[in-house]
C-alpha cells in the first residue's frame, strides 16, 4: 500500500474527501453542461451567420430559441454544479477540521506544547479554508472550462487547420507568459506561509501580554515584535504583487487579443480562395468563444500552486506521531503507581531531562515531587497522566503498562489540574459538567459547593449559567481554579494530580482551594506539585527531583535530616514566608 507522506498533494486532497466523491463528479458534470451551454451560443450564432450569407432569414428562428434555451441552461446548470460543489467542499472541510482535532487529542502534548497556538490556529482554520477554492471552483470550474474550448478548437481545426494555429498563437504566447509567473508561485506562497504564520504568533503573544504592553506602552518588546511581523507580511504581500503583476497584467492582456492573428490570416485565406467567408466568419466567431473559458481556467494556478503547501501543514498534523493505545480496556489491578527506570526525551532539541526514574506510588497515599525550577516535577507528573510516552522504562498503573491502557480508560483514572487550567466560553455549569457529561444540574451544584464555589457562582449576574468568557477571562484566577477544581471533583477519578493548583492564588483563595482539595481527594491517590512546602509537609512520601533525577525520598522528617537540598528549599521557603 502506498504510504500517505509519498503521495502528491492532490492525491491526499483527494483522499481526504472521500466521503464526497460523488458530490464534486456531479459538480464536474454539471459544470461541463453549463459551459456547454454558454458556449453553444456561438455556434448558434455561426450558424445564423451562414443562414444569412444563403439568405435564409427565416430559418434563423430556430437557432434564437436554442440560444435561450442555452441561456436558460447555463444559468441552471451552473447554479446547480456551484450549489452542489460548495455543498460536498463544507463537509469535507467540515470532516477534515473534526479529524484535524481528534488527532490532536491523540498527538502527545510534548508535540502541541512545542507548537505556538497561533500556528494551530493559521492550520485548522486558515489552511483548511484556503482548500475551499480548490475543491469548490477548481475542480469542477477549471475541469469544464479547459474541456469545452478544448472541443470548440477541435471544431476549429476540423473547419480549416491553419485558421486552428492561428487562434491558438496569443493563448500560447498568454501561457508562456504565465508560466514565468507560476514557476516561483509555490516557493513565493511558501514565504508567505511562513511570514503569516510569524505574524499570526506575534498577534497571539501580544494580545497575550498586552497588560504588560500597556503598562509599559510601545516600549514592550512584544509591540515591537507584533508591529514587525505585522508590517514584515504586508511588505512580503505588496513586493510579491508587484514582481507578479507585469506578468498577469500582459497574460490578460495577450490572451483576449485572438482577433490580432485570426483576422489577417482569414482575409489572407479568404482573398486566395481557399477559405469559405461561412467558415471566415464562423471560425471569428468561435474563436471569440476560446478566450473567456481559457482566462477563468488560468486563473486557478495560483490554487494550484498553494495547494502543496496548504496540504503539507494540513498533512503534518494529521501524519503526526500519536500515542498509540489498545482499543481493548484493560484490566487493572488495584491502583498503584510505578515508574521503571524511566527515560524521557523532550522537544526537537532530543535531551533527555529524565534519567532513570525509579518510583513507587502506593493508592491512597499523598506523594509531593518538589525540586528546583526545571528539575523534571511537572515532567513526572504529566508522563503519569499519560500526556506523553516515556523514551525509555516504563509507567505502569494496575501493573498494567500505560501504554496499554486506552486514553479513554487511562483519562478515567486521573483527574489532573494545574494552575493554568483552561475554562471554555461556556456557561459555569457546562464548564463543571465537563469532568462527567452525563451529570445532572444537582450533581453540578452539590460538587460546585463541596469545592467551595457555590456562593461565588450564585453572586454572579446570571448564576450558573454566567458565561465564562475564552479562557474563563470573565472570571477571576481564584474562581476559575475552584472551578477547575469542581470540575475534576465531578470526575471522581481515584488518581488526583496537582500540578502547582495553588500557585497563583492570593492566600485568603488559598485557604478555601486547600478545604475544596481536601474535599477532592479524600480517600484518593494524591500526587501534587507545590512550591509552598507547607502545604506538602504531611504528605506521606516526598520525592525529591533535581536535574531529572530522584536525589531523595521520605517524610518530613526524614528529609530535613538526611537530604541537604530539601532542608535548604525548606530554609529558604521559611525566610522567604517571615519576610511577608
Amino acid at each position: 500500500m502506498e504510504d500517505i507522506k509519498k503521495q502528491s498533494p492532490f492525491s491526499k486532497l483527494w483522499q481526504w474527501a472521500a466521503g464526497c466523491h460523488g458530490g464534486f463528479y456531479g459538480a464536474v458534470i454539471l459544470a461541463v453542461l453549463g459551459v456547454a451551454c454558454n458556449m453553444a451560443a456561438y455556434f448558434c450564432i455561426a450558424a445564423m451567420i451562414r443562414l444569412l450569407l444563403t439568405g435564409g432569414l427565416r430559418e434563423c428562428l430556430p437557432w434564437c430559441g436554442i440560444m435561450l434555451l442555452s441561456y436558460v441552461g447555463k444559468s441552471v446548470f451552473s447554479t446547480w454544479s456551484t450549489a452542489m460543489s460548495h455543498t460536498a467542499t463544507y463537509h469535507t472541510l467540515r470532516e477534515l477540521r473534526k479529524n484535524l482535532l481528534s488527532k490532536l487529542s491523540r498527538v502527545p502534548m510534548g508535540s502541541i506544547l512545542d507548537t505556538p497556538s497561533g500556528q494551530y490556529k493559521t492550520t485548522i482554520v486558515d489552511r483548511v479554508e484556503g482548500m475551499e477554492p480548490t475543491l469548490a471552483h477548481l475542480i469542477p470550474e477549471m475541469t469544464s472550462n479547459i474541456l469545452v474550448p478544448l472541443a470548440i478548437a477541435v471544431y476549429i481545426f476540423v473547419l480549416d487547420w491553419r485558421m486552428g494555429l492561428a487562434s491558438l498563437v496569443t493563448t500560447v504566447i498568454g501561457v508562456i507568459v504565465a508560466t514565468q509567473s507560476g514557476k516561483t508561485y509555490a516557493v513565493r506562497w511558501q514565504g508567505a506561509v511562513e511570514t503569516g504564520r510569524r505574524m499570526a504568533n506575534a498577534i497571539v503573544e501580544y494580545v497575550g501580554g498586552i497588560q504588560v504592553v500597556k503598562a509599559f506602552s510601545q516600549s514592550a518588546g512584544s509591540y515591537k515584535k507584533y508591529s514587525g511581523a505585522v508590517e514584515d507580511n504586508a511588505r512580503y504581500y505588496v513586493d510579491w504583487m508587484a514582481d507578479n503583476q507585469k506578468y498577469m497584467a500582459t497574460m490578460q492582456s495577450v490572451i483576449p487579443s485572438v482577433l490580432l492573428p485570426v483576422l489577417p490570416v482569414g482575409l489572407l485565406l479568404w482573398s486566395g480562395g481557399s477559405l469559405s467567408a461561412a467558415h471566415f466568419l464562423t471560425i471569428v466567431v468561435l474563436s471569440l468563444g476560446l478566450t473567456g473559458p481559457l482566462i477563468a481556467a488560468m486563473s486557478f494556478v495560483d490554487e494550484l500552486a498553494v495547494v502543496g503547501t496548504n496540504v503539507e501543514e494540513i498533512a503534518g498534523i494529521l501524519d503526526a506521531p500519536e500515542l498509540e493505545r489498545p482499543q481493548q480496556e484493560a484490566v487493572l489491578q488495584g491502583q498503584k503507581i510505578q515508574l521503571n527506570q524511566v527515560s524521557f526525551t523532550y522537544g526537537k532539541a532530543e535531551e533527555e531531562i529524565l534519567h532513570g526514574i525509579d518510583l513507587t506510588i502506593n493508592p491512597g497515599t499523598v506523594t509531593a515531587l518538589v525540586g528546583p525550577s526545571g528539575s523534571g516535577k511537572s515532567t513526572i507528573a504529566k508522563l503519569v497522566a499519560g500526556f506523553w510516552d516515556v523514551t525509555g522504562g516504563a509507567v505502569t498503573l494496575g501493573g498494567v503498562d500505560l501504554k496499554q491502557i486506552p486514553l479513554e480508560q487511562l483519562n478515567r483514572q486521573i483527574a489532573y489540574v494545574s494552575q493554568d487550567n483552561y475554562l471554555f466560553d461556556r456557561t459555569v455549569r457546562e464548564n463543571i459538567r465537563m469532568g462527567r457529561l452525563g451529570a445532572t444540574d444537582d450533581e453540578v451544584e452539590a460538587v460546585a459547593k463541596a469545592a467551595g464555589c457555590d456562593d461565588f457562582i450564585r453572586a454572579l449576574d446570571q448564576g450558573y449559567d454566567t458565561i465564562c468568557g475564552g479562557g474563563g477571562g470573565h472570571l477571576s484566577g481564584g474562581e476559575k481554579q475552584r472551578i477547575s477544581i469542581a470540575r475534576a471533583m465531578l470526575k471522581n477519578a481515584p488518581v488526583v494530580i496537582l500540578d502547582e493548583a495553588t500557585a497563583s492564588i492570593d492566600p485568603e483563595n488559598e485557604a478555601i482551594i486547600q478545604r475544596a482539595i481536601s474535599a477532592l481527594t479524600k480517600g484518593k491517590t494524591l500526587i501534587v506539585i507545590a512550591h509552598r512546602l507547607s502545604t506538602i509537609a504531611d504528605a506521606d512520601n516526598i520525592v525529591v527531583v533535581e536535574q531529572g533525577r530522584i536525589v531523595s525520598q521520605g517524610t518530613q522528617e526524614e528529609l530535613l535530616e538526611s537530604c541537604p537540598l530539601y532542608a535548604q528549599m525548606w530554609q529558604t521557603y521559611l525566610g522567604t514566608r517571615d519576610q511577608v
